[in-house]
């Protein structure tokens, strides 16, 4: 039998709390987003009554008709974390609070201009490979030879008035090696470092971690965590 979400959260925020202790920092250091990918709209809602604010969508439009049918939760902090089509930008800036997924040059450019076309300014993380799988998008940053060749296109994006880069994304590989889910953490906390050094700038946002490796994720510095199956059990739909 499934834990309501309102236990499962629970938990979720004493394990968060005491990973973040481990890593010498609160829990209030740790912001938690909800994916809630193929969950319905309702289970949503049961989190948001349990205290969750932020929530996370792959999919532009499941993102839409749920925004649709919760726009009484006026406070809600919705996050764009999978890969947007160019021709989905327009959808994406007027109705995110952040966008993890800023993976090229291209995307940025139009999230900036429909973000500016709806007054607001979209807070936006950039995407970094730090694992070396083909099947990852983003900058390349598994290797320190690549990471100089990212300055110019990261630069060029934080220079978008109606983008605010608050730090760097990371997807690790599905694996239980904690060897290997650490190394690929540490290699974003390692670029982040080399940028904010060579750009002058401060980014102090890191997501990583997920469900299976969120704790080693905030072992390793995350500042956001993105865990979806540990609130809300196995996805409803195939969404």
């Amino acid at each position: 039998m499934e834990q309501p979400i309102d236990a499962n959260l629970q938990l979720l925020q004493a394990r968060i709390s005491e990973a973040a202790e481990r890593s010498g920092r609160g829990a209030d250091a740790i912001e938690l987003v909800a994916i809630c990918k193929g969950q319905p709209a309702s289970s949503v809602r049961a989190a948001y009554q349990a205290g969750q604010r932020d929530f996370g969508e792959n999919r532009v439009v499941e993102a839409r008709e749920k925004q649709a049918e919760l726009t009484h939760l006026s406070d809600i902090r919705w996050h764009m974390v999978g890969h947007i089509q160019s021709r989905k930008a327009k959808d994406v800036a007027p109705h995110f609070f952040m966008v993890h997924s800023i993976d090229r040059v291209k995307i940025a450019q139009r999230l900036d201009r429909f973000a500016a076309e709806s007054g607001r300014i979209l807070h936006v993380l950039i995407e970094c490979n730090t694992s070396g799988e083909a099947s990852k998008t983003g900058w390349s940053a598994w290797q320190k030879d690549d990471w100089p060749g990212a300055l110019e296109d990261i630069q060029m994006i934080r220079e978008h008035k109606n983008l605010a880069v608050r730090g760097l994304m990371t997807m690790a590989p599905w694996t239980a090696d904690p060897a290997v889910l650490r190394s690929t953490f540490q290699g974003l906390r390692a670029f982040r470092d080399f940028l904010e050094e060579k750009l002058l700038t401060d980014l102090p946002e890191l997501s990583m971690g997920m469900t299976d490796d969120y704790e080693i994720a905030i072992e390793e510095g995350a500042t956001i965590v993105r865990v979806g199956r540990a609130i809300f059990g196995p996805r409803h739909t195939d969404a």
